[in-house]
């Protein structure tokens, strides 16, 4: 397997990224713009960034590999849109075994089959679900929200409440508190118990098109 364009692996965070400690490992590429992205810098060329197989990263997070062990912990990748590299997950997974928690944060905005391929090796969810209103989750992230929807209700079906944390921000300028209490009450509805309703703190505001 080539290569693949990675910005950060950040070690020894505690009940951030999934259950103990973990390694958050960022992937280059996202399908959103979103207006006060955090991580914009998933958007530059790949070859600003270290590239790493599945085989060289698990060497270079491997050196925590008792902490994992112990706090039943594991590795988290993020982004970017980490489901866009599911072919490195699952070969990730064969490397680590059952040992490590296998956690993704992603939006889910992408192909149901994406979803699929991973569904058998990932153990936990955190998924930025930004509004379900597709109005706002347009003007947000110039995307449309309807695969993240489908995904969403195929994990719950498929995978199970459990094992997903959906994450809804109060976004500045874009959603009030009640569309916030909107789309808690829609993801309930799915039957989606673990819900993070936090405030989006803006760094840089882009401007809006």
């Amino acid at each position: 397997m080539s290569p693949v364009p990675i910005f950060g692996i950040s070690r020894h965070r505690i009940s951030i990224d999934g259950k103990g400690v973990t390694t958050l490992v960022t992937f280059q590429g996202c399908p959103l713009h979103c207006r006060y992205c955090l991580n914009d810098i998933c958007h530059s060329s790949a070859d600003t960034m270290q590239h790493y197989t599945p085989e060289s990263l698990y060497q270079k997070v491997g050196i925590d590999n008792l902490y994992f062990i112990a706090t039943h912990g594991g590795v988290c990748f993020g982004g970017g849109e980490p489901l866009l590299r599911v072919d490195f997950i699952k070969k990730f997974r064969e490397l680590a075994g059952k040992g490590w928690g296998l956690t993704v944060e992603t939006s889910l905005n992408v192909p149901l089959s994406q979803v699929k391929a991973v569904a058998k090796v990932v153990d936990d969810y955190i998924i930025d679900i930004k509004d379900c209103n597709p109005e706002i989750y347009k003007a947000y992230t110039d995307c449309d929200n309807t695969q993240v929807m489908q995904n969403l209700k195929w994990l719950v079906e498929h995978v199970g409440q459990g094992h997903l944390m959906v994450r809804v921000p109060h976004i500045p300028n874009y959603n009030t508190p009640e569309d916030v209490a909107r789309s808690i009450a829609q993801l309930r509805e799915m039957g989606i118990e673990t819900i993070d309703e936090f405030d989006y703190v803006v760094r840089e505001k882009k401007p809006q098109k």
